[in-house]
């Protein structure tokens, strides 16, 4: 029999019965709808979770440290055995400065997209005649897409080297009871510069004897500053934690006008007690075009002799996580489908049964065994493809009506919107081919029972 004789056969026996074939496909459809509803469920949170980690510049972003040790005054290194201090004050003397010339080098990596330092620097701001200490932090312009600064108060920073700052709301709440009248008013920064000292200034100085004469050549000086600013915006959440890996700034620069202040920095007294007088830094965070591209690159700094690491291996956690999740949401959902295929195995047998006839003709006609079996399988699959079909679709509005409750739900409490379910192809294609495989199996028995039937035997039933 052909493929479109077996296809036109299939479909005029559904007809017969429409109201029974239609609520057996309803149930299909209820089935596949559960299994997506639930399934996209989990693809939304996951991809909210990711969509929030990325922006956040965690998980595209290697943090770089030089791998030489803080020795105290006279060189001395903390205490270990004789094996381990020979061995790491051998490597800490080799190990490389985190300087410019380092920047220089790991932005040329490939798969790189940008490497800035992290400058943070404590501070003393001056606001309405009252002082208060604080910390501040320079932010690069990608920054600015991390997310953080979504709802803000205010404004971002206009450019890269403007006399701005953004204030985290709790600092905000100590200048001012109305944080929001802060936004365009000025403040003053008053911090240490970092200044390059020569032998010559030195030697000038009166109150250094001779000793610290020789010590200092070639150092660094500490020269207090002042530098207005004005207020562009207030921010509520902390984004200092994407873009150096640790949170807690109150204050932010853009990246340019910190670098230009020249603040003095941690890695300026390790200098000092070397007597190398070279500015170096804390630390770098290395910004990677792709997450993909994070272990590659992480290798490659490693090689170049600098410390480095990155939260990839916590997101690989938190894909296992959901990868898990995915599966329970998946084995819950498809107990529905499961249920509607018993609905397809009772909607078949009864087809045997009332059909007994018909079924005879037709292998008195020639049809074969296998002629049978496949009608019974078109019939069961055309109600897999249809279920499957609209069950997606009805699986995709309950999915759009989480999200619409959820947003409303969220706007009422002062939060912005998310979608919380989401439903990509594949999820549709592998549901439709889901419950068409489902209804196959479930028209095992049925076709086998309808093969097996004698035509002499069905063409005398009735």
């Amino acid at each position: 029999m052909k493929l479109r004789d077996l296809s036109d056969l299939a479909v005029r026996n559904l007809r017969e019965a429409i109201l029974r074939n239609s609520l057996t496909t309803v149930g299909v459809a209820v089935g596949v709808a559960s299994l997506v509803a639930m399934v996209s469920l989990g693809v939304g949170l996951q991809l909210l979770a990711s969509q929030r980690l990325t922006k956040s510049g965690l998980f595209d972003a290697v943090f770089v440290t030089s791998r030489r040790d803080f020795r105290g005054p006279g060189g001395a290194a903390p205490r270990r055995n004789a094996g381990q201090q020979s061995g790491q004050a051998a490597q800490s003397e080799n190990a490389k400065p985190l300087d410019e010339d380092a920047r220089a080098a790991l932005a040329k990596l490939p798969d790189v997209n940008e490497v800035y330092p992290q400058v943070r620097f404590l501070t003393e701001v001056h606001f309405g005649g009252n002082t208060y200490t604080t910390n501040v932090l320079g932010l690069p312009q990608s920054s600015r897409g991390s997310g953080a600064f979504d709802g803000m108060t205010g404004a971002y920073f206009s450019s890269p080297m403007v006399n701005e700052a953004i204030l985290q709301v709790e600092f905000a709440k100590d200048l001012s009871p109305n944080p929001k009248e802060l936004v365009g008013k000025d403040m003053v920064l008053r911090y240490g510069e970092r200044k390059a000292a020569s032998a010559e200034e030195i030697a000038n100085e009166k109150d250094i004897d001779k000793q610290m004469d020789e010590m200092l050549t070639g150092g660094v000086t500490i020269v207090p500053r002042e530098k207005k600013l004005r207020i562009a915006g207030i921010i509520e959440s902390d984004p200092s934690a994407g873009v150096g890996g640790f949170g807690g700034g109150r204050v932010f620069l853009p990246l340019g006008t910190a670098e230009q202040l020249h603040p003095a920095q941690p890695s300026d007294v390790q200098e000092l007690v070397r007597g190398s007088g070279k500015q170096s830094y804390t630390a770098l965070t290395v910004k990677v075009k792709s997450p993909k591209d994070v272990l590659k690159v992480e290798a490659a700094i490693k090689k170049m002799g600098f410390t480095a690491f990155s939260l990839l291996d916590a997101a690989q956690g938190l894909r296992l996580v959901f990868r898990v999740f995915d599966i329970f949401l998946a084995l819950f959902g498809s107990l529905a489908l499961a249920v509607a295929s018993l609905g397809i195995i009772n909607t078949l047998v009864m087809a045997i049964l009332e059909r007994r006839r018909e079924i005879g003709v037709f292998k008195a006609l020639g049809a074969t065994d296998s002629d049978v079996k496949r009608l019974f399988f078109a019939e069961a699959g055309a109600m897999g493809l249809f279920g499957g079909v609209l069950g997606v679709a009805l699986g995709w509005f309950i999915g759009q009506a989480l999200n619409w409750g959820t947003t409303i739900y969220l706007r009422r409490q002062e939060l912005p919107g998310v979608n919380i379910s989401s439903v990509p192809w594949w999820l549709a294609l592998l549901a439709i081919l889901f419950s068409v495989l489902v209804s196959l199996a479930a028209g095992l028995y049925p076709a086998a029972r309808a093969a097996q039937l004698n035509p002499v035997e069905a063409l005398r039933y009735e």
